[in-house]
């Protein structure tokens, strides 16, 4: 079967009403290929996947959804796009002990990225200045140390540790709940391109799926299946991320979170993962040490410092606090510890948050 052929095929499958991944992983587990799965018969494919489900099946192969194959051929036909199935080399290995892995995967970029070390990063889309920071840090600290960094391309964590990842050697690849016809959020577009063009975007949904609330716990669990492990950066207790950081758990990779101030709602997703047993880690050779890779850590491995000779940034170091708390304890009036706010402010040693707080960003 030529590989045109073989594109419209899976497409065919993909576009059955109901054939979910836990159905097409016992249909490959039976059938070499999609051909085979479309030519089986009601017969044969109904104690597979039931009567109805088989029958559907049957009635693609006599008759295809050409409108929503159409679209997938076309973008298959752009440049630098691919479809990779379960009977593809390129497929990952690391997605084929998944309870229902992804069957198809769609992939714009250079899918050997997909077979590399990877260490996802996820946290929240409200990330605080010094979040983003973290995310970036580790990330390009992990990247330059031979990790690709996969997340959700999602606003916050996801966004600043992709930058990281693309910054270092090791690069990145996001995983997204929508077709690759589409970048969500728009906000990310140029993020997009970039990823697309130094490392590679994937997707099991078809193109033209848009985002829905259903697609992203779908997501999350090829986030966190790629990976050798998740570290989560800032994530408030009802966060996504730490759906992702179950499923890593339930999928035997190590999970990692990253502690921040007792007085912040985005630490305590974080807190909670350390009581549970996550590794809490401090810097990127916490994270290499754990998985036992034999990478270099350069001087970039130190995600994080602590040390600061100014009282106003000391005072800081332990979490967000407010002008008159800092005016209490550093023996100034409000006015006095507003002046030096504003100076840390414009050398970019702190950040306002919501609330009138200050936070202190680490180098």
């Amino acid at each position: 079967m030529n590989t045109l052929e073989n594109a419209r095929a899976w497409l065919t499958l993909e576009a059955v009403p109901g054939l979910g991944p836990e159905a097409a992983s016992r249909l490959l587990a039976e059938f070499d290929d999609p051909s085979a799965i479309l030519d089986a018969g009601v017969t044969r494919l109904a104690p597979l996947v039931g009567k109805s489900l088989a029958g559907a099946i049957a009635g693609a192969a006599r008759a295809p959804d050409v409108e929503r194959i159409e679209p997938g051929l076309a973008w298959l036909a752009q440049p630098g796009n691919r479809l990779i199935s379960w009977f593809d080399p390129a497929y990952p290995d690391r997605l084929r002990d998944l309870p229902a892995p992804p069957p198809w995967l769609y992939v714009k970029g250079d899918p050997a990225w997909l077979a590399r070390p990877m260490l996802a990063i996820v946290g929240s889309r409200n990330a605080t200045p010094q979040g983003a920071r973290d995310a970036h840090a580790f990330a390009q600290s992990l990247s330059e140390a031979g990790l690709t960094i996969v997340s959700g391309l999602a606003l916050g964590v996801d966004a600043a540790a992709h930058e990281g990842g693309l910054a270092g050697l090791a690069s990145s690849v996001a995983v997204v709940g929508t077709g690759l016809d589409r970048v969500y959020p728009a906000r990310n577009r140029a993020l997009a391109h970039r990823l697309a063009a130094e490392g590679a975007i994937v997707s099991e949904f078809p193109v033209g799926a848009p985002p829905r609330a259903g697609h992203f716990p779908r997501r999350n669990r090829i986030i966190s299946g790629l990976s050798l492990g998740v570290l989560v950066i800032e994530a408030a207790p009802e966060s996504g991320s730490l759906i992702t950081a179950r499923l890593a758990a339930e999928q035997g990779r190590e999970v990692f979170a990253l502690p921040g101030s007792i007085h912040s709602p985005l630490s305590r997703g974080c807190h909670r993962l350390i009581k549970q047993g996550a590794k809490l880690v401090e810097s990127a050779a916490d994270v290499l040490e754990e998985l036992g890779c034999l990478l270099t850590v350069g001087s970039g491995a130190e995600a994080t410092t602590t040390t600061a000779a100014d009282p106003l940034l000391d005072a800081l170091a332990t979490g967000p606090l407010a002008p008159d708390q800092l005016a209490r304890q550093l023996g100034l009036t409000v006015a006095e510890v507003s002046v030096k706010l504003l100076a840390a402010e414009l050398d970019g040693a702190i950040a306002k948050l919501p609330g009138g707080l200050y936070q202190r960003l680490f180098p």
